[in-house]
């Protein structure tokens, strides 16, 4: 068996590993994690964090996509991610405009 087929063969799993879904299993309370003041900050913190972007950013968020808020603002929705990767890999940059250089004259 040469070391290409190896390798490839190697490869195929590795991608077949990567496509099965993560199992997360249930998490056990760590008292050494759970009692970091840190951790305990962040249990205070997480309600109002919550609240404020269930009460104040959703909405925001909301009424910016509307008009006149969504020209005022600048914002554009986008439907899809990969949108904007394709749209990069495909258009030039339109801030830089192509004018073919003139030659010195001298």
């Amino acid at each position: 068996m040469s070391i290409r087929r190896i390798v490839i063969g190697l490869g195929l799993v590795c991608l077949a590993l990567a496509a099965l879904p993560a199992q997360a299993g249930p998490t056990r309370y760590d008292p050494r994690r759970a009692g970091h003041p840190l951790r305990i900050a962040a249990y205070l913190a997480h309600p109002f964090g919550v609240i404020l972007d269930t009460l104040i950013f959703h909405p925001a968020w909301w009424l910016g996509q509307h008009e006149p808020f969504h020209t005022l603002f600048g914002v554009q929705t986008q439907l899809d991610d990969d949108v904007e990767v394709r749209v990069s890999r495909s258009e030039p940059n339109a801030d830089i405009e192509d004018h073919p250089t003139e030659p010195d004259q001298d």
